[in-house]
């Protein structure tokens, strides 16, 4: 078993690698003159078991092309099997067709992975279930929940809790992570989107009154949903709003509209590499996935059961 890590993430695959109690593997990714990609492979991995560790975050198009090359390297090194570790995948927002002559770039993703030389995919949180339909090859879907859920009750045990959807589309994401929380209580916020990163809150489904609300979703990009919901919640009577995400993408203004809203927290994992403005923010903790992402490596190198970890 080796592992190998692109460049999107180096702090997680380093986690990763000390959980498993193994060293990375001695690899250059790195980039010629014009920014082409280049990746030499410095040991030999002829019939090894290979993850390569890779998030397709900002850059999102250099790291795919990394995740690629990698990919391609380790198959004419002729590795046994190559696993994309993908904590992050992008484009996974772009899963159908909602308009006509758009492309369903989570497909084609998929297929350049397989393409290039994948022979299983592993995963955290994918924003729709079905990406795992458009790979050809073995894909593994891990979940933040349990990972979130223990931090959850170490934090606020004793608190009269509710987990939040902050849309329609959450429902059963959310429905898990209540089952974890002693079957706790669950609302919805019912929205209205307008267009893409804007979004108006119109109603709440439940009663939050003196409850601490746990919003639960996959990712937080620009954070307007993300804020306004939490401000619905306020204005409903809510003690208090805590947010889980699995992926904190926080473009643009993100991490300073989280500063300013009625969060009481932002809790985000590792999937994606924080900016120092995410690091610096006092509203914001990071929750590490490292130790869920190892034990399923080490469970899929062993073939041994992986739905087993969320049992």
């Amino acid at each position: 078993m080796k592992i190998i890590a692109g460049n999107s993430n180096l702090p997680l695959a380093r986690a990763i690698a000390g959980y498993l109690e193994l060293p990375l593997t001695d690899a250059s990714v790195r980039r010629f003159a014009d920014e082409e990609v280049f990746v030499e492979i410095h040991e030999n991995v002829r019939g090894e078991d290979v993850f390569v560790v890779q998030s397709t975050s900002y850059p999102t198009n250099d790291n795919l092309m990394e995740l690629l090359i990698i990919t391609d390297a380790l198959r004419r090194a002729s590795a046994k099997r190559i696993t994309a570790v993908m904590p992050y995948f992008g484009y996974a927002r772009q899963d159908r067709k909602p308009l006509p002559r758009t492309p369903i770039s989570a497909k084609l993703v998929a297929n350049l992975i397989t393409t290039a030389g994948a022979d299983r995919v592993l995963a955290v949180d994918l924003h729709a279930g079905q990406i795992q339909g458009f790979f050809d090859i073995p894909t593994d879907n891990l979940f933040a929940a349990p990972t979130m859920a223990a931090d959850i009750l170490a934090r606020n045990g004793g608190g009269e809790l509710m987990v939040v959807s902050p849309d329609v589309g959450g429902v059963v994401r959310a429905r898990a992570l209540a089952k974890r929380l002693n079957n706790a209580p669950l609302a919805i916020v019912d929205k209205r989107r307008d267009k893409p990163g804007q979004s108006e809150v119109m109603n709440i489904i439940g009663d939050v009154k003196g409850r601490t609300c746990i919003m639960i979703d996959d990712i937080i990009d620009s954070g307007g949903t993300l804020c306004n919901a939490a401000q619905a919640l306020m204005d409903a009577g809510a003690a208090s709003v805590t947010a889980y995400i699995s992926h904190g993408v926080l473009s643009g203004a993100a991490v300073e509209r989280v500063t300013n809203s009625a969060l009481k927290e932002l809790v985000i994992t590792d999937s994606i590499l924080p900016t120092d403005a995410t690091r610096d923010s006092d509203r914001i903790r990071i929750l590490s996935i490292a130790p869920l992402i190892g034990e399923a490596m080490r469970r899929i190198a062993d073939e041994s059961s992986v739905s087993s970890l969320f049992d």
